[in-house]
């Protein structure tokens, strides 16, 4: 998309993502994640933590559902997306402004973490959907449904 600011942060979700279905049924996730800076303070030869970043973010439609499923407060992410400046006048006539984060891509920090991964095909009914893939994690594992019993030795 021409013109527009994409961005990476790696930082911990504050909270867990709130879900919710506007009026047509679309699905939105909002969740803020935290990115703090660390630097090595080469006197004491200890890390210490720089001034966090707040980013507040959202998702829409399957990937909204798939993250609220999927992340909880404390996990740490890799977010991709646009930023978005939000511009917005109080009830007492203030301007306010901030920026935030459309969600592209989203993923778990596999730094200090395990995470298994549950693929998602595009569902068959109408609509643009996604259902859990129905095939196995390994398809040599598949028993024909008609495979005889087998033999006992005797």
């Amino acid at each position: 998309m021409a013109g527009e600011t994409v961005i990476t942060v790696v930082g911990n979700l504050t909270n867990d993502p709130e879900l919710r279905f506007l009026s047509n049924g679309t699905g939105q996730v909002k969740f803020t994640i935290a990115s703090t800076p660390r630097t090595l303070d080469r006197e004491s030869g200890q890390w210490k933590d720089g001034d966090p970043l707040f980013l507040n973010c959202t998702a829409w439609r399957d990937m909204a559902e798939h993250i609220a499923e999927s992340l909880t407060k404390g996990t740490r992410v890799i977010v991709s997306g646009r930023l978005r400046l939000s511009r917005w006048e109080t009830s007492e006539g203030e301007k306010r402004s901030a920026y935030g984060l459309e969600v592209d891509e989203i993923g778990p920090s596999l730094r200090f973490a395990e995470a298994k991964v549950k693929r998602m095909s595009r569902a068959t009914k109408a609509g643009d959907g996604f259902a859990p893939d129905t095939a196995p994690d390994n398809p040599w594992d598949i028993a024909p449904a008609s495979a005889p019993a087998p033999a006992s030795a005797g």
